[in-house]
């Protein structure tokens, strides 16, 4: 981040957990904190480069996801709402990685970083991040790193 700049704000969704989020003993099941954070991440896109069909049709791109690694630090239960964020870290060539945080109240219950790839909308293959849409992602990069 160049000095003096303000560090750009985490993305923010709430999200209430429902019995169709638990298992048996009422806690979020592990695998559906990926499906808050992919939430949060696709809501971030929507609102600066426009959802998924926009992408396709007017950029011929698609993001997907490439790595994933959390670390779960405590339950979230039935009926609970949680803060999911989506905070950029960097902006690349083809891909994006973020630091994503599910959180009750104030602390984290489940935190991740998740790394997203930019493919080509026909044919699924790997590609640059069009120019535009990398200058716009890169403003928001709370690293502020240049677009290599």
């Amino acid at each position: 981040m160049s000095e003096g700049a303000e560090p750009v704000p985490s993305f923010a969704l709430t999200v209430r957990v429902y019995y169709e989020d638990t298992d048996a003993g009422g806690v979020v099941y592990y695998a559906n904190y990926l499906r808050f954070m992919e939430r949060a991440r696709n809501e971030w896109l929507r609102a600066l480069v426009g959802g998924p069909h926009e992408l396709a049709a007017n950029a011929g791109v698609l993001f997907a996801v490439r790595s994933v690694a959390l670390d779960f630090r405590m339950p979230a239960y039935l009926d609970d709402l949680l803060t999911v964020t989506a905070e950029p870290l960097s902006v690349r060539g083809a891909s994006l990685t973020f630091q994503q945080d599910c959180m009750r109240d104030k602390e984290v219950v489940c935190g991740g970083r998740v790394d997203i790839v930019c493919v080509d909308a026909g044919t699924f293959t790997p590609r640059r991040i069009p120019t535009e849409i990398a200058a716009v992602l890169a403003q928001r990069s709370a690293l502020q790193r240049r677009v290599l």
